[in-house]
């Protein structure tokens, strides 16, 4: 099974990344099934350079956006400006193993991995237009 794109929501990860520069980008995947939208969010981490950190309030009020028949969270987003789109060893330790996704942009372009139980495993795609 594939995990399902929409361009658009590419789009937003590479705009993103875009607007940020040498600093880290994040944001959240939301949809309905697939991940249809990159929202960006403030990279509240005091070294944005290096890492990330996603505004809590922006992950609280998504949530909230939820219970009121918003988007699902699927997962978050963030750039490795001068990396390679594979989970670093910060964001491995770092990481809730709640089993959400996470894309990474990197010089290698984005990957997609699903945080679970013992650890990040890679995530085949599908890009779909809507």
């Amino acid at each position: 099974m594939h995990l399902r794109v929409t361009r658009e929501a590419l789009a937003g990860i590479h705009a993103s990344a875009r607007a940020s520069a040498a600093k880290e980008c994040c944001g959240l995947l939301l949809g309905y099934g697939a991940i249809e939208e990159a929202h960006p969010t403030a990279n509240v981490h005091p070294c944005p350079a290096r890492h990330f950190e996603i505004d809590p309030q922006a992950l609280v009020d998504a949530h909230r956006a939820r219970r009121a028949g918003g988007p699902e969270v699927i997962g978050y987003f963030h750039s490795h400006p001068a990396g390679s789109a594979e989970p670093s060893a910060t964001d491995r330790a770092l990481a809730a193993h709640d089993g959400r996704v996470w894309a990474i942009l990197g010089e290698d372009g984005v990957k997609f991995w699903r945080d679970g139980d013992e650890g990040f495993e890679p995530l085949s795609y599908v890009i779909e237009d809507r």
